[in-house]
Parts: C-alpha cells; sequence; structure tokens
C-alpha cells in the first residue's frame, strides 16, 4: 500500500511570504497531477500544512524565517492547482496541519499510515532541504519505504534543493523518481 504526502504547498511558499518562487511554480502541474491520480487510485493522500500563529514568540521558526503560513490568511491556501483538485477530491484527501518541519511530527500521520496498512509513501512539495527532508528523515527512521518525485519538489535554495535529492537517495535510500 501506498500514499502521498502533500508537503507544504500553499501560496506562502510558492508566492507569498516565504517563497521558493520560479521553481516552485514550475512544479504545480506535476504536483496536482500526482495527487489527482493518487486520489483516483483510492491511495491515501495527505495534505501537510505548515500551521503558525500571529505573533508566535515561541515558535522556534521565528527567529529564522519572516511569518509564514499564519493560521487564517490567504497564504495558508493551497497554490493554484493543487487547491482545485483538493476541492474536487476533499472527501479522499486528508487535512493535517504541522507545526514543525517534517510532518511526522507532533501530527497523526504514523498512525493514519499503519492503520491503513501503508508502507512506501511517496513525498512531493516544498521546501525540498527543509519540510521535505524532515518528512523524509522521520519516515525512514519509522521504516516507510520512501519516493520523491524530482519534478514535484523545490526549494528557495537551489544548491539545497540538489543536496537533498542526493541525501534521499545515498542515505535514506529513497527513490528519486
Amino acid at each position: 500500500m501506498k500514499a502521498l504526502i502533500v508537503i507544504d504547498y500553499t501560496v506562502d511558499f510558492v508566492t507569498g511570504r516565504l517563497p521558493c518562487g520560479q521553481p516552485a511554480i514550475d512544479i504545480e502541474r506535476k504536483i496536482a497531477a500526482l495527487t489527482e491520480q493518487f486520489a483516483a487510485n483510492g491511495d491515501f493522500v495527505a495534505m501537510a500544512v505548515d500551521l503558525h500563529e500571529e505573533q508566535d514568540a515561541y515558535h522556534p521558526e521565528h527567529r529564522l524565517f519572516p511569518p509564514h503560513n499564519i493560521r487564517g490568511t490567504e497564504g495558508r491556501r493551497l497554490y493554484g492547482r493543487l487547491n482545485d483538485v483538493f476541492e474536487a477530491n476533499r472527501e479522499r484527501i486528508y487535512w493535517m496541519d504541522k507545526t514543525r518541519y517534517s510532518a511526522f511530527c507532533g501530527t497523526d500521520l504514523e498512525l493514519k499510515l499503519r492503520e491503513r496498512g501503508i508502507t512506501d509513501i511517496h513525498l512531493v512539495g516544498v521546501c525540498t532541504d527543509i519540510c521535505v527532508l524532515h518528512t523524509a528523515v522521520d519516515a525512514y527512521n519509522l521504516g516507510f519505504a520512501i519516493t520523491v518525485h524530482r519534478k514535484a519538489v523545490a526549494s528557495f535554495n537551489q544548491a539545497g534543493h540538489e543536496w537533498a535529492l542526493q541525501h534521499f537517495e545515498q542515505v535514506l535510500g529513497a527513490a528519486v523518481l
């Protein structure tokens, strides 16, 4: 059994407050197509979406990045076609808020995967070298097989993006398609 985890593909991370810019815009069609495909096949699909509170001085990211993905803002909306795919498949896609880089940290993602007998996870989204990477490391440590879709991940740091793609393959044993 397999699942697709779509990580942080929101307005703020594509064109908004903390944008990956053109590299993230360029993966829009691929992310939407994969999400549609997995949902249509009846595979488990999770939208792992970064959530921050306005003026949260206790969150560790507040010293590292400008405010982004604030609850109730347009910045948390899924970007472009992905939002349309989500709306059309809402009953088949699991929305999950996350407050740390990894989609596993402080969420019920592992439980949702285990109760469905899922052993293989496919990762797409942003940022390749931050949230996608941390999710992949946790998935590896939890014993999941990992596939990262090269044409469906992006970062605002091209060197970090390339490093992470190599790390997925060489250190985590992931398939990078």
